[in-house]
């Protein structure tokens, strides 16, 4: 059976929201306000990116020069990535946040050649345009990240989900194996969901040593 390690991007792979320090630093409105329609599950993810980004009216380059030396990468990423590249994992990331930033990111790192699955965005001067793009290449406005496990899983793959926050919650449960921190962790506990826990990847690795 294949491997697919499934991995979340910002506070898992980031140690912060990565979107978050992007619309509070040049977001031109309450985008928080959003965030809390979303929070209580009356918006789409889809939606809240939509509306988020919508606000935020600066180019790419502008908003790549202000991610220097502001994004922390959780310990142990590199070494993860190599492990699964020698064991023969397929290491994916399926993230809410944008691609943009990610593939910027990976790149600084000098691991720009990391699957990615994550928002799409179009720079227009009236406002980012954001969108999701399903593992069937059809627009999604919501589930994308359980969207992807159900996929990898229906290809007959074995599924390792690395994740920390409520949204990793729905695509975890259809897992083989999960590490949690977060909420995600905070989830599981209070739910009886099998998980991991873990503070740095390194906890990753040694745990998928032992499976």
């Amino acid at each position: 059976m294949k491997t697919v390690v499934q991995c979340d991007f910002d506070g898992t792979v980031t140690q912060e929201d990565t979107s978050f320090f992007l619309l509070d630093t040049f977001a031109q409105g309450d985008w928080r306000a959003v965030l809390r329609e979303y929070k209580a599950h009356r918006i789409s993810v889809g939606e809240f990116n939509t509306r988020a980004f919508a606000m935020v009216k600066a180019d790419k380059a502008t908003l790549l020069k202000a991610l220097e030396g502001n994004v922390k990468v959780r310990s142990g990423f590199r070494e993860l990535v190599d492990y699964c590249l020698k064991k023969g994992f397929r290491f994916v990331i399926v993230s809410n946040g944008l691609d943009f930033y990610i593939q910027a990111v990976l790149k600084g790192l000098g691991l720009e050649n990391i699957e990615v699955h994550a928002a799409q965005g179009s720079f227009r001067p009236e406002g980012l345009e954001v969108y999701y793009l399903g593992p069937d290449g059809k627009r999604l406005d919501d589930g994308v990240k359980e969207a992807y496990t159900k996929s990898f899983r229906k290809s007959g793959c074995r599924v390792i989900y690395v994740g920390n926050g409520d949204s990793d919650v729905a695509p975890a449960q259809y897992a083989h194996h999960v590490f949690a921190t977060g909420a995600l962790l905070a989830y599981c506990k209070e739910n009886n969901l099998n998980c991991k826990p873990f503070e740095n990847f390194l906890d990753v690795v040694r745990e998928l040593n032992l499976m």
